[in-house]
């Protein structure tokens, strides 16, 4: 369930997000359609849409775990995505026509395995919140795995320039496996059939209250499911706590 305080944070990211990349590849459609030779300024605009187009993509990604417990897995992805982006950016922009520089290198490929591998764990965890415990199991091995294999890489962009075979059969192997643990742990929790002993209750909102509830949902951008739970959990809390006090040792009638 989405939190008060982080739904108004959250759209604003996603408008932001949408405007940034409308922005971008409307650079890059005139930057395609605009006439003339196709040169060094019209490659940097293109690169720079693809650029902020994935980025947004992994801010999406990011977004998945706002409002629950893992929401700093999310927040530390954010931050780590501003090093690929910044290099990538002085790449297009400044050494376009040259090498870049070792740091530069090394900066964005750690950068970028580091939160890619983030975003798919956002996704991951995003996906499983509310999985089966088998297949908590199964998310939280490939998540290891996705650790693993963001370590692997790294290494081989830092300067380990002769893994040798072993090394690279390793890596391979890792890599299939945490797709594969993805593509299960996704299958399962979207396709998967839980066991339920019986059918759920249907409960349905009065009539009256159902634009108060619609209204509150749009207001701070939370699906009006959310809302109408929040607010029955925060009423059987308060009912609940007469009860409990009752029950404390000591307790009397009046």
């Amino acid at each position: 369930m989405a939190d008060l305080s982080t739904a108004p944070i959250r759209t604003v990211i996603v408008r932001i997000t949408i405007g940034a990349f409308s922005l971008a590849a409307l650079m890059g459609v005139i930057a395609l359609i605009g006439g003339g030779a196709f040169g060094a300024t019209e490659g940097r605009i293109l690169l720079t849409t693809l650029l902020v187009g994935v980025s947004s993509v992994a801010v999406l990604c990011y977004l998945a775990t706002a409002g629950t417990p893992y929401q700093w897995v999310g927040v530390l992805g954010g931050v780590v995505l501003v090093a690929p982006v910044l290099t990538a950016l002085v790449m297009i922009w400044h050494d376009f026509d040259t090498t870049p520089s070792e740091l530069e290198s090394k900066t964005f490929g750690v950068g970028t395995v580091v939160a890619a591998t983030l975003a798919q764990v956002c996704l991951l965890l995003a996906l499983g919140a509310r999985a089966r415990p088998a297949v908590r199991r199964i998310l939280v091995a490939t998540i290891a795995l996705a650790g693993v294999l963001a370590g692997l890489v790294s290494a081989m962009v830092l300067g380990y320039d002769d893994p040798g075979s072993g090394y690279l059969r390793f890596l391979g192997v890792v890599a299939i496996l945490d797709v594969l643990g993805t593509v299960v742990v996704a299958a399962l929790t979207r396709f998967g059939v839980s066991p339920r002993p019986q059918a759920p209750t249907v409960l349905a909102v009065p009539f009256g209250l159902t634009g108060r509830v619609v209204a509150l949902a749009e207001r701070t951008g939370r699906h009006p499911e959310d809302v109408v739970g929040e607010a029955v959990e925060r009423y059987l809390a308060a009912a609940e706590l007469p009860a409990a006090d009752e029950n404390e040792p000591g307790a009397r009638a009046h």
